[in-house]
């Protein structure tokens, strides 16, 4: 499961420890390309023309701009408190404000899990926007403000596995990935707020893992951060990390935001939405 706009490979393949033996399995397969990206509110017949032609067009990415040192031409929102997140666009060099959701996503059930990431990422977007003036954001002149939300989920043997929510759920799904692998599926939208569209796209990875020690895995819970990520999987934590066998797909994906798709639905959101939604 692999995003479809970068091509397929193994990042961060790590030696197995001294306790660790490798496993005889086939080597990580190249993933299938996901879907292409989805418009969640369709364009007005106005806005169509304009999307032709700005897809024949693509500027320098915004990322890219930032990291060149020229001034962010937009204004972002991340709808979202976790510090991977955060980090991610720090690295990506944007400047950015925080909100949260704060909604039940328990209460948000699909056994798909595509559709599941894609319908949490949007409802963290709406409740957020619930409590914004959102006519302040259009007025003709200023900046476009962004507002960018996502969700994660590990899937792993079929089951969908979320944040743990006790010591010895956490405790089973760690077990569960020691010396085999588990796959993320990641949704993220960008809202312009300026024009009220919406952009959606998916980005999935596949994590493969050495055997995980008894002691590694309760010291893990013991420390607690397990609790607050998607299936308690945590990449590029120091006890995790040595027994991380490959990566297929992006790091950052995992971690909860696809550098790539988020530089992508950003320039998107800028350039192909350019007149104010009026439904």
């Amino acid at each position: 499961m692999q995003s479809s706009h970068r091509p397929c490979n193994l990042l961060c393949p790590v030696a197995p420890s001294a306790t660790t033996a490798p496993r005889p399995h086939q080597r990580p397969p190249h993933l299938p390309g996901t879907p292409p990206q989805r418009l969640l509110s369709p364009p007005s017949r106005l806005t169509q023309t304009r999307l032709l032609c700005c897809k024949t067009a693509m500027s320098t990415s915004p990322s890219s701009a930032a990291a060149a040192g020229n001034p962010q031409p937009f204004k972002l929102i991340l709808g979202s408190s976790s510090v991977a997140r955060k980090n991610i666009l720090n690295e990506m060099g944007f400047e950015f404000q925080v909100m949260t959701a704060d909604i039940d996503e328990r209460s948000i059930r699909r056994e798909d899990p595509e559709e599941l990431v894609m319908v949490l990422a949007e409802a963290k977007a709406d409740a957020i926007m619930s409590r914004m003036r959102i006519s302040d954001y259009q007025k003709e002149g200023d900046q476009p403000t962004l507002l960018i939300t996502s969700d994660i989920v590990v899937v792993h043997e079929g089951i969908i596995r979320e944040k743990p929510s006790t010591k010895e759920e956490a405790r089973q799904f760690l077990k569960g990935y020691s010396g085999g692998h588990v796959s993320t599926v990641g949704g993220v939208v960008v809202t312009n707020l300026t024009t009220g569209k919406k952009l959606g796209s998916l980005d999935k990875a596949e994590v493969y893992f050495h055997d995980i020690p008894e002691e590694v895995i309760e010291k893990l819970i013991d420390e607690g951060v397990v609790f607050r990520v998607a299936g308690g999987l945590l990449l590029e934590h120091p006890l995790t990390l040595p027994f991380v066998e490959a990566v297929v797909g992006s790091s950052d994906s995992v971690m909860g935001l696809s550098k790539d798709v988020a530089n992508k639905l950003i320039h998107e959101a800028l350039t192909l939405f350019l007149v104010p939604n009026k439904a």
